[in-house]
């Protein structure tokens, strides 16, 4: 029988952040600051302390991180730690003791009252001997020494005796190297550190086919080279390409999801496999693997890294139906069962089944993955994972990250909230999100408190404003005032945003109303794009979304999650919310309704970005250039079309005397 441990002389309870318990690593991206917390108590009245401890990926103990008790009088301790390296590392809370804390509390107490006056300094004089121990030789081990016999001077005064120990300089040594008694220390914690991608970056998703010439109306990766400049220059991080492989003929769609293809048709992209190949091959309408290796070039010339589709799905013309019938769910009369999602049907794509052969599946995964990793494909955007069982994936993402730990996955997963808790926490680097259809302030406050708060330890969210798939109804009424709301959201609340090409020209027409499909998707055919007439003509959003990856790069505090603050407005319409790291503030307020200007008076929850209630605010508005001066209480006007948002840097503070400040 497993016997429970033993609690610890000194109790460490409920260490966060945990992911199962411990069973999973918490995660995080080098450089990136995050809370450590966990309950600490112990018997009776005296003091007790608590530190954090990281072990790096060599297994070397760092620096401890000392704790503060977060609340008076809660248990409660928490820490901020900062580990500098990605790798697997490992993080304990140790708690302890804390004879020094218990002794300034008691001589506060009896000093005073001249209880014991003698006895307590002695006791003093005792406890800093002792202390001295563990500070390193030389000057400072001297001035504990010198507080020490200080108080056992009894021919000093009282006032004297009692100063030489409590001086700050005295304080802050034994601070950094305090006397720790009945030290307990936590289970160690599972940590795993990854690249700085992983938690940041702008998407733009494009297909290449679509960027044909007037020849050539079917474009090739080298036509579409051409438009990696302009994605560069809007300030994106990374290309994401829908599937570039070849396509299959049976069951082919034709326009708008229609039954019928013609000669001319496409064809849809998910729909993977011919006899020119598989999950391994390029559409020859594309090029060759050879023109694809020269767009990723081009690509890392830029500044960009290229993402990759990853659909475990099939045409039924793909060679695995064949070589590997395994593979595939077939029905009573021997037919491959094609894939739905009700209402929605897929007749051109067999979907994979894995009970037969998942050792022989995961192995063929593990090598196509290897293969576009070898031509320069380093982050995958991994096709309704969902559908596939969450062990696949574990042993999946497990085997490459073994060996190559910066190879980035991103589950395409729009499903319930336990499926995609899990896909995060069993080794998927970033996740889609519900943020499509969270519009309301309500919707927002709730849903981004939950991203930034707990799950922020293993999920990481990556905001697509518009998908092929997704034109919500927001972006199908609210016209332009719509899309430029919603970049702001996207690209504020979270330190990974994306969108979909011809977002910027705000393009929102439905397949018909009440669809959140496009009329004319670029799904099932051609999309060319006259880029140069709409910046030309004025009927295009780039420059703002160009402005908001600008000063995403220049503002540390909007590169990450965890830092989330909401705060109070006074008009439901109006949301307002702020982020810090370090010494860089973010606050940024938003006008929510796309059809009408708004009012309302913003009440910031001073504490939250390290301020005095009083203080008084110099905030430069990133968008517009315009400085205001704020303070608790601030009026706001927004106008759709003019100006939907502040996106304020906050200067330097001051403290301040008067009412609210407007904008």
């Amino acid at each position: 029988m497993r016997r429970t441990p033993a609690i610890g002389r000194v109790p460490v309870r409920d260490v966060r952040p945990a992911v199962e318990c411990g069973r999973r690593p918490a995660k995080a991206v080098a450089g990136e600051t995050f809370q450590v917390t966990a309950t600490v108590f112990r018997e009776g009245h005296d003091a007790v302390g608590a530190n954090v401890v990281l072990r790096d990926p060599k297994g070397r103990r760092g620096p401890w991180t000392p704790m503060r008790e977060l609340s008076p009088g809660s248990d409660l301790w928490g820490a901020e730690i900062t580990p500098d390296a990605t790798g697997r590392w490992t993080f304990r809370v140790e708690a302890w003791s804390h004879p020094l804390a218990t002794w300034r509390h008691t001589a506060s107490v009896k000093v005073p009252a001249g209880i014991d006056i003698g006895l307590v300094l002695e006791e003093g004089a005792e406890l800093y001997e002792r202390a001295a121990a563990g500070v390193p030789k030389g000057p400072e081990r001297g001035l504990v020494l010198a507080a020490a016999q200080a108080l056992g001077d009894d021919s000093l005064s009282v006032h004297d005796r009692l100063t030489a120990a409590l001086s700050p300089e005295v304080d802050a040594l034994l601070a950094r190297y305090p006397l720790r008694e009945l030290v307990t220390a936590s289970d160690p914690m599972p940590l795993l550190v990854e690249r700085e991608r992983a938690l940041y970056g702008a998407w733009y998703e494009f297909f290449p086919r679509s960027e044909g010439t007037a020849e050539q109306p079917h474009g090739t990766f080298r036509t579409a080279a051409r438009r990696l400049r302009p994605i560069a220059e809007m300030g994106f991080d990374v290309v994401y390409l829908p599937p570039i492989h070849p396509i299959g003929t049976t069951f082919r769609k034709g326009r708008n999801n229609t039954l019928t293809a013609g000669p001319d048709d496409v064809g849809v992209p998910w729909a993977i496999g011919s006899p020119e190949g598989g999950h391994d091959a390029v559409h020859p309408g594309l090029g060759t693997i050879e023109d694809f290796d020269f767009f990723v070039g081009e690509a890392h010339k830029l500044g960009l890294e290229v993402a990759l589709d990853f659909a475990l799905q099939c045409s039924p013309d793909h060679p695995w139906v064949h070589k590997h019938p395994e593979w595939f769910h077939h029905r009573p009369d021997g037919s491959i069962a094609y894939a739905e999602n009700p209402p929605k049907k897929y007749q051109d794509i067999y979907p994979i089944a894995f009970d037969a052969d998942m050792d022989g599946l995961t192995a063929e995964t593990v090598r196509l993955l290897r293969h576009w990793m070898s031509h320069g494909v380093r982050i995958f955007r991994v096709d309704n994972p969902h559908t596939k069982p969450v062990v696949f994936w574990e042993r999946v993402i497990a085997e490459v990250n073994r060996k190559d730990p910066d190879v980035i996955f991103l589950a395409e997963a729009f499903t319930r909230p336990a499926m995609m808790h899990t896909l995060a926490q069993i080794g998927f680097q970033q996740s889609y999100t519900y943020f499509t259809w969270r519009n309301s302030k309500r919707e927002l406050t709730e849903y981004f408190s939950e991203l930034a708060g707990e799950a922020a330890a293993y999920m990481r969210p990556n905001l697509f404003v518009n998908t092929p798939d997704i034109l919500h109804a927001y972006l199908q009424h609210g016209g332009r005032p719509a899309f430029e709301v919603r970049a702001v959201l996207a690209a504020t609340l979270s330190p990974t945003w994306g969108v979909y090409s011809g977002y910027e020209l705000c393009e929102n027409t439905p397949l018909r109303q009440g669809s959140e499909e496009y009329l004319d998707s670029e799904k099932y055919q051609l999309k060319p794009r006259d880029w140069e007439a709409a910046a030309r003509e004025g009927r295009t959003i780039a420059p703002l979304i160009t402005r908001l990856n600008t000063i995403r790069r220049q503002h540390p505090a909007l590169q990450r999650l965890r830092n989330l603050r909401f705060h109070q407005t006074d008009n439901d319409a109006v949301l307002a919310y702020s982020k810090s790291t370090g010494a860089d503030t973010v606050i940024v307020v938003v006008n929510l309704d796309p059809h009408h200007t708004q009012e309302a008076t913003v009440s910031l929850d001073m504490p939250q970005l390290g301020l005095d209630w009083n203080a008084a605010l110099s905030v430069h508005d990133e968008l517009t250039g315009e400085t205001y001066h704020w303070g608790r209480t601030n009026y706001v006007r927004l106008t759709p079309g003019g100006a939907p948002a502040h996106v304020l840097h906050v200067g330097r503070s001051t403290p301040r005397i008067g009412g609210p400040a407007a904008s």
